[in-house]
């Protein structure tokens, strides 16, 4: 008998066989059955979000307790009853989302997408009509176009992940998109809400381009948002006085908008540590136009100062750093797409938002994502981040499957193969069933 005939490439499948055919038993099982929900969350970023919901709460509170002692009669009225509400309707929905496999969810998304486009639609007729514009519905409480960047993410990463073979095709491929993109953003600019029309575009230009579209499909989408901006600059006054008061200030600060000059006193009465939370006076008597919302930056400017504004500008750029990377980890494209996506989204957002209050863009409307006070933008920001942490989940518990299995097949393997198994004949030295040395 030799050696080669007892650990050869035929022992080694034979052992493989046996392992298998062995019953799986209580050890044995996948590791999903093993591993708590606690061991499957991404700690990184639930860390992040925490802390920027931390800080938000703060700062809510301090910009809207003189609001709330003037109409409610208690300074912790707003806070409490709204702000706190909309922090635990958001919170359970990020549990809910994270729980439930993020593949359950795909097969809604054309469902998603078609009651969007109607609450779009309805909001241009039936919605509450403030300074000009239809952006809401149930007497503010939901605003579609929050709903709506949502939906660019969640139905565009399941369209491209289905068409991931065809994202290169002008016919099945920029044509479809195009079209779907400007169902979303031709009613939200009929509002008109530019700023999440802008920020819809960049997200789903971004996701399709990260999908595997060509360089010339996305310098085509480029030229037709151009054209587009200028289409809005030829037909719409407010974007036309946002524009000229934002070149005005490149030169001269004092030249720029109401709103921009207001935001850059409150950076400057800030300085490097600010004036104390709560001491800031920007906010007051509407000096501010919307401290708690669009506003919240220069607010956190003026009160925690340049370091304070350091920090969270830091938060999220670690969000978006920890978004990439469990979009890397993604068991396939719709989970690694749609964690991109809404990686992208939050991101736009932030940097639109702090850009706005730093004068390096024209002014918009848009809220600074997990800090600013608002009830259906949180929520939607949080089902989002329900949606990472269920493929960041889904990743892990693959991940730990797979190791059990290698080292289960590992164990079997070496254990069938730790002594020769003959049968009698062999064993009896029959030459038919032993191979001798050449």
């Amino acid at each position: 008998m030799t050696e080669r005939s007892l650990n050869g490439p035929g022992a080694l499948q034979r052992g493989a066989r046996s392992a298998a055919a062995v019953p799986m038993n209580a050890q044995d099982r996948p590791a999903e059955e093993k591993m708590s929900l606690w061991a499957t969350l991404d700690k990184p970023l639930l860390i992040i979000v925490g802390l920027l919901l931390v800080i938000g709460s703060m700062m809510v509170f301090s910009t809207t307790f003189n609001w709330s002692l003037e109409s409610r009669g208690s300074s912790t009225a707003i806070f409490l009853q709204d702000h706190m509400r909309n922090v635990a309707l958001g919170v359970v929905a990020l549990v809910f989302f994270t729980i439930i496999d993020y593949r359950f969810w795909k097969r809604f998304s054309p469902l998603v997408f078609l009651a969007t486009l109607g609450a779009l639609i309805a909001v241009n007729f039936f919605g509450d009509d403030v300074f000009n514009a239809r952006r809401s519905l149930i007497g503010g409480r939901l605003q579609p176009s929050e709903l709506a960047e949502f939906t660019t993410v969640f139905y565009m990463a399941a369209w491209m992940s289905a068409r991931n073979t065809r994202v290169t095709s002008i016919l099945h491929g920029l044509i479809p998109f195009a079209v779907l993109i400007g169902a979303l953003v031709i009613p939200i600019a009929l509002q008109p809400d530019l700023s999440s029309a802008v920020v819809i575009t960049i997200t789903a230009v971004t996701m399709f381009f990260l999908a595997g579209a060509r360089v010339w499909h996305f310098v085509l989408v480029g030229l037709g948002g151009i054209a587009s901006a200028l289409v809005v600059l030829q037909t719409s006054i407010t974007a036309q006085d946002r524009v000229s008061s934002y070149l005005a200030g490149l030169t001269d600060p004092t030249q720029a908008g109401y709103h921009t000059q207001q935001a850059i006193i409150a950076f400057v009465n800030g300085g490097w540590f600010g004036m104390g939370l709560g001491q800031g006076t920007q906010k007051f008597n509407n000096a501010l136009p919307a401290p708690h919302t669009d506003s919240i930056f220069a607010v956190i400017g003026e009160e925690l100062g340049v370091v304070g504004a350091a920090l969270v500008v830091a938060l999220f750029v670690a969000f978006v750093v920890r978004g990439f990377q469990i979009a890397r980890r993604a068991n396939d494209g719709y989970g690694a797409l749609m964690t991109t996506g809404f990686t992208v989204w939050v991101a736009v957002q932030a940097l639109l938002n702090i850009a706005v209050m730093t004068n390096v863009i024209p002014a918009s409307g848009l809220p600074l994502p997990f800090i600013s006070y608002g009830g259906s933008a949180l929520l939607v920001l949080m089902m989002g981040v329900g949606l990472m942490l269920s493929v960041s989940r889904v990743a892990t518990l693959r991940l730990n499957t797979a190791k059990r299995r290698s080292t289960g097949a590992t164990t079997d393997w070496s254990w069938g193969n730790r002594r020769a198994r003959l049968s009698r004949t062999s064993r009896s030295g029959s030459p038919a069933q032993v191979r001798r040395r050449p």
